[in-house]
């Protein structure tokens, strides 16, 4: 992933059901194909995307010393805070959500692989520490 997911600048097609409980160790595994552009960790920084540390709860566009696209910048966005919710509509398409994004992800269409990747960042913390 080249950028950062963030909360749709407009409402998605379909209102966005919370997303099943997931499996953090196969979320790692999906992560794989995030690594490339993000981190997360107690070591994790910021990469082509920025890292992921904390991602629910946390502002979209807030990581500081990452340069967002503007598409990032805008006040629809801006404003957003992460949820798993968000974050599920955001990464079954990056670009149709956030028009206008650097992040070149085609997405992830699968349910049970979108909600692994949710257990699996919801581990982290701000710090990059696990608190699951």
């Amino acid at each position: 992933m080249a950028q950062a997911p963030t909360p749709p600048a407009a409402a998605p097609a379909a209102p966005a059901a919370a997303p099943a409980a997931g499996d953090a160790a196969a979320g790692e595994r999906v992560f794989a194909q995030c690594r490339a552009c993000h981190q997360v960790g107690e070591t994790a920084r910021n990469l082509v995307g920025p890292n992921l540390n904390g991602l629910f709860g946390r502002q979209a566009g807030s990581v500081a010393g990452f340069n967002y696209s503007p598409a990032f910048k805008t006040p629809a966005v801006a404003e957003k805070v992460w949820s798993p919710e968000n974050f599920a509509v955001y990464i079954r398409n990056p670009r149709e959500v956030t028009p206008g994004t650097r992040m070149v992800f085609a997405g992830i269409r699968s349910e049970n692989q979108i909600a692994d990747l949710i257990a699996y960042l919801r581990q982290f913390g701000a710090d990059g520490k696990r608190t699951q």
